[in-house]
């Protein structure tokens, strides 16, 4: 062959190479999921803008947050998507396996005092399906779904923190779940001052505001880590805004003076923030700071997609764990009904597929692996074990058609019994609820497992939740909320329907 053919035939075999890969990533697109944690789905600046507005009974905080502004006009945006178990490690057990708490091991949040609460090694899950049909698996961040152990890598034998309990752990590779690329921590709240554990278990000291880093680190996998002729699966799990929010240790300078002197009345905005919490209200501007950083953070992940001219056939997820209630209602920010607490972002992007749109689509956690993964061409490949419903059809439709959740469950655990080391031996589930279109009913036992108090909410009519309904004075409705109620804890095997806890309210 002379020179000029050969050169002909290697041009033509790159060419055909290269289609047969660009095929192939169209049938199985790359996949971003990018959550922060405790990032309220109100602290988003688009809710206050047209056509987005028209959909939500809230006021926005008003905060700064163009990249999530334009990313919404090109985005399916959810304003019902609820984490069922407004906390961090249950979330997380649930977005990795599609499972409830009490089926994912994961039921309440990770420390060393509860070996009980620890994500199973024996489940498939989100990330095990992505690496087994050829996908390069990474995650970034704060992982939280471990239950800590004595195997710092640095030093075998002792925990990778002094505290007590321990909250931080390390993930060794054989409970990465098909995660190849690792570079994340258990849990640690110095945003100025991280810390991460590599693939080979190398420990990384860093000093700088933990989403700058993590962002220059996707960017880096983006263009140079990752094998350019397989699709990715990368989670990137941002700790801010999680709490601390108190000072500039916590948030950057530069965005701290877009809020620095706005008085509190005019950033906290809700007419049912509580008077009484008055050191929570002053976190405000370090809150929605951190707000403002993770999103040009995220800006700058979104333009390197565009750059590399990925950003056509990548879903990129935007979402959190949990919501943030900032000095509405009571002092705890998570882990309750308050729709602050439980509805969070979620928008999804995947030019190639789904039309921009804004949707009153109820979303709950255990969703996010199926319709995932659905999305991806890999519907056939969902485990049997998750309890979630694939929603991609709804997220592809126009409109929700017949079939579409009519309700999502509420779910609190807290320590149930402990050992005379004070080691919780079980869990205690002291709180179950549903949210529907219209309705927020939840409703908290006591230990002998009777009614301690109800929580009952027209979130039409109240979107603010400052008037409890009186169940009695509403028996058609609460009765109806507690059938469908029933029903869902059901269908998931909740400890409530196995052990019939309320069954004369609750219709199982």
């Amino acid at each position: 062959m002379n020179m000029k053919k050969r050169i002909l035939s290697s041009a033509y075999i790159g060419l055909h190479l290269t289609g047969s890969l660009l095929a192939q990533t169209d049938k199985h697109p790359n996949v971003i999921y990018v959550f922060p944690d405790q990032f309220r789905n109100h602290a988003m600046q688009f809710w206050n803008m047209d056509g987005f507005k028209e959909h939500v009974n809230f006021r926005a905080d008003p905060v700064h947050t163009p990249n999530l502004n334009q990313m919404a006009t090109e985005s399916v945006v959810l304003t019902s998507a609820h984490s069922n178990c407004p906390v961090s490690s249950p979330h997380r057990g649930t977005l990795l396996t599609g499972m409830y708490p009490h089926n994912s091991g994961v039921s309440l949040n990770c420390n060393q005092t509860r070996p009980i609460s620890s994500l199973r090694q024996d489940v498939t899950t989100i990330s095990d399906v992505y690496s087994q049909n050829g996908y390069q698996c990474a995650y970034i961040g704060k992982y939280h779904a471990d239950h800590p152990t004595p195997n710092n890598p640095q030093n075998p034998g002792t925990y990778v923190s002094s505290q007590t309990p321990v909250w931080d752990a390390y993930t060794p590779l054989a409970k990465r779940h098909g995660f190849d690329y690792w570079y994340s921590y258990g849990t640690f709240d110095k945003h100025k001052s991280p810390h991460y554990w590599d693939t080979e278990g190398k420990r990384h000291e860093i000093r700088e505001w933990s989403p700058k880093h993590e962002a220059d680190k996707v960017i880096e996998y983006l263009k140079e880590t990752r094998d350019q002729d397989k699709p990715f699966f990368l989670v990137w799990s941002v700790n801010p805004p999680h709490s601390p929010y108190r000072s500039l240790k916590d948030c950057m300078e530069e965005d701290y003076n877009l809020y620095k002197d706005i008085p509190l009345n005019e950033l906290l905005v809700r007419p049912n923030i509580n008077p009484k919490l008055k050191d929570k209200q002053e976190c405000a501007p370090y809150y929605f700071a951190s707000v403002t950083g993770v999103d040009r953070e995220f800006g700058r992940v979104l333009e390197t997609l565009k750059e590399l001219g990925l950003d056509e056939n990548t879903i990129v997820v935007f979402t959190s764990d949990h919501g943030e209630t900032m000095a509405s209602h009571v002092l705890d920010p998570k882990n309750s009904p308050y729709t602050e607490s439980m509805n969070v972002p979620f928008l999804i992007r995947y030019p190639k597929v789904l039309k921009p749109r804004v949707t009153p689509l109820l979303l709950s956690s255990p969703d996010i692996m199926p319709t995932l993964l659905s999305l991806s061409g890999l519907k056939k490949d969902i485990p049997e074990t998750v309890q979630g419903h694939d929603l991609s059809g709804f997220l592809k439709g126009t409109d929700l058609k017949e079939g579409s959740p009519a309700g999502v469950l509420y779910i609190r655990n807290v320590d149930g019994d402990k050992d005379k080391d004070g080691i919780v031996t079980s869990y205690f589930p002291v709180a179950r609820g549903i949210k529907t279109d219209r309705y927020t009913l939840a409703i908290t036992i006591d230990r002998k497992k009777q009614v301690k108090s109800i929580l009952f909410f027209d979130d039409v009519n109240d979107p603010y939740q400052m008037n409890n309904l009186q169940a009695d004075k509403h028996k058609k409705e609460f009765n109806e909320l507690c059938l469908q109620m029933g029903k869902l804890l059901k269908d998931a095997g909740d400890p409530w329907y196995t052990e019939k806890i309320l069954s004369d309210i609750l219709s199982y």
